[in-house]
């Protein structure tokens, strides 16, 4: 039996992120909870708002929203980054990981474009 889902299906789970999302973060450990995405982990943190996301078709299948690239965001704290996390006022919405790099208090780094996909069910 074949399987399917229609678009706005995939864009609703996209666009919780793409509406709510108001901070991007770095952080040098997978944050758990929200407050350990912008405190207890967070290197850097980048202000995020609905623009800042695309939605369109995936690569390969089903649904992507582009996350905007954003530069010149201030190192707060000296560490190693390992994941970015996205999160709204109250909740962590989403978190991947990152090219493992040395950050260090001061300085600035540049989050590049990235993508968040659904793929279709197979």
């Amino acid at each position: 039996m074949a399987k399917s889902v229609h678009d706005d299906v995939l864009d609703g789970a996209l666009n919780i992120i793409k509406t709510n999302a108001n901070i991007m973060t770095v952080c040098s450990s997978e944050p758990t909870t929200r407050t350990e995405a912008v405190t207890t982990y967070a290197l850097g943190d980048v202000t995020m708002a609905s623009g800042d996301f695309t939605n369109a078709n995936g690569d390969t299948s089903g649904r992507k929203t582009t996350v905007a690239s954003k530069s010149g965001v201030n190192v707060d704290t000296t560490g190693t980054a390992t994941h970015v996390a996205l999160c709204d006022g109250t909740r962590l919405l989403y978190v991947t990981t990152c090219t493992s790099q040395a950050l260090t208090s001061g300085n600035t780094i540049t989050f590049p474009a990235w993508d968040i996909e659904i793929a279709d069910p197979s």
